[in-house]
């Protein structure tokens, strides 16, 4: 065992210094449920040669070039060079994170100046320098409402947010008494009269804008029946939007979370990304995680500081809000860069091309024989797709013609099986969605007259 450097002997002197009978005993206080029981299920250890042939292997199956209408979180924005330039500079891209108070100027200002963007486009009066990812954004809004609402045992979170962020938020609140109530979708959307009914004693009304099926929500709405009854409300938000929609924090939002890999960063298989954080200044000192401000040193000149730190590692355990021990500094880096060369007139470009050929798509793909748009209402970049056939069969066939056709709903945990969601970013070209239709029409033909779903319903 190469890489385990302790031997029998060191493991039990370890053990008799903290009094520990067995490793069995040391992890006795996890739940039996929480823990791995038998062997990981890991290969024969190979040579680095082997290794490197494997990898390379692998590598070899991947498809290039392809038309990429994949969405549900993740999505296929450009990303200017100059990102990729200025962020693998050495100085930003082996940068540890920033625990500790004599960081190097140079970063401080780096996520000042990105927690300064954050909350010019969310409208929000702070923000914290990143977190993991939009779904522990969200678990970590939830757990603010929580904190300040102090004695409520209750959030309440609109199906149209996407399934895995509600899976992470009862994670995170399974031990702590907290009950999630889930309020459905209803034609799509969130009926905001029924978030209200379910949000009696809550802490948090969250929902999701666009949510998981690209709708846009009702925020204000939304936010008015939380603070109606006696809740925060919480939105999590797609950044790229907010270049021609209303900010969160001009409807009324609380806190404003959501997943910022759009902004600079690929989709790369699924991370890294990171999330953003942002609240009202009340909030400020429930935030999680670390922020970043600005001061004058002794001598009057502009410097930069970690203001907060809430981590238990940096205050007592019991005063601490979060158990977030590292940002995702890199990305939100990214995120700045990116933010800084398209500028707000930039970002606005971006967000108006998503919605004008995300819409251009629509009503191309819903025009095919047997295809239809699933509900009706405002949405951004994204539209669920009713197939005749499992989403899933659609999207394998039509990986054949160079086009990954979108995600299919049991993917997410969605029903029905026939549902696809279908991203459209501004790389899309009208050229690959006039083929996208095209494919549709040659792979999956209608059987008949009156066998097409036709148009949007």
């Amino acid at each position: 065992m190469p890489y385990v450097p302790h031997t029998g002997e060191d493991r039990a002197r370890m053990l008799k210094a903290i009094g520990a009978a067995s490793v069995e005993d040391l992890f006795a206080p996890i739940p039996h449920e929480a823990r791995l029981c038998k062997p990981l299920n890991l290969p024969e250890p190979l040579s680095e040669q082997d290794l490197l042939a494997a990898m390379e292997a692998l590598a070899a199956r991947n498809r290039t070039g392809a038309a990429c209408f994949l969405g549900a979180g993740c999505y296929d924005h450009f990303i200017p060079p100059a990102v990729d330039a200025l962020a693998n500079r050495s100085e930003f891209y082996t940068a540890y994170t920033p625990y500790q108070p004599e960081i190097s100027q140079g970063m401080l200002q780096a996520f000042f100046e990105y927690q300064t963007m954050i909350c010019e486009i969310t409208g929000m009066d702070a923000a914290n320098a990143s977190m993991y990812d939009g779904a522990t954004s969200l678990a970590e809004a939830v757990l603010l409402c929580a904190g300040v609402k102090k004695g409520r045992k209750k959030v309440v979170l609109s199906e149209g947010i996407h399934p895995e962020a509600r899976r992470v938020v009862k994670t995170y609140v399974s031990k702590l008494g907290i009950e999630v109530v889930e309020v459905p979708l209803d034609g799509g959307r969130t009926d905001p009269a029924r978030l209200g009914q379910a949000a009696a004693g809550a802490a948090a009304v969250a929902v999701q804008s666009p949510n998981v099926l690209g709708f846009l929500e009702e925020q204000k709405d939304a936010a008015e029946a939380a603070h109606k009854a006696g809740a925060l409300s919480v939105s999590s938000v797609d950044p790229v939007s907010l270049g021609i929609l209303e900010p969160p924090g001009a409807l009324g939002v609380d806190v404003a979370v959501g997943e910022g890999q759009g902004l600079g960063s690929p989709m790369s298989f699924g991370g890294p990304h990171f999330g953003f954080f942002a609240s009202r200044e009340e909030f400020v000192r429930h935030l999680p995680g670390r922020l970043v401000g600005a001061t004058v040193d002794g001598k009057g000149r502009r410097g930069f500081v970690l203001t907060f730190q809430t981590r238990e590692q940096h205050i007592r355990r019991e005063k601490a809000t979060s158990n977030i021990c590292s940002n995702q500094g890199l990305m939100a880096l990214r995120a700045a860069i990116a933010l800084s060369l398209l500028g707000p007139r930039g970002l606005a470009e971006v967000a108006a091309l998503c919605a004008r050929k995300a819409h251009l798509a629509a009503e191309t793909l819903g025009s095919v024989p047997g295809f239809s748009l699933m509900h009706s209402g405002p949405f951004f970049k994204e539209f669920p797709l009713s197939c005749p056939v499992p989403a899933a069969r659609v999207v394998e066939e039509l990986l054949q013609d160079g086009i990954l056709a979108g995600v299919p709903f049991p993917r997410i945990g969605l029903k029905p099986d026939e549902g696809l969601l279908v991203a459209v970013t501004e790389k899309r070209t009208a050229a690959e969605i006039r083929a996208f239709a095209a494919a549709l029409k040659r792979r999956f033909p209608a059987k008949g007259p009156g066998t097409g779903k036709g148009k949007s319903k």
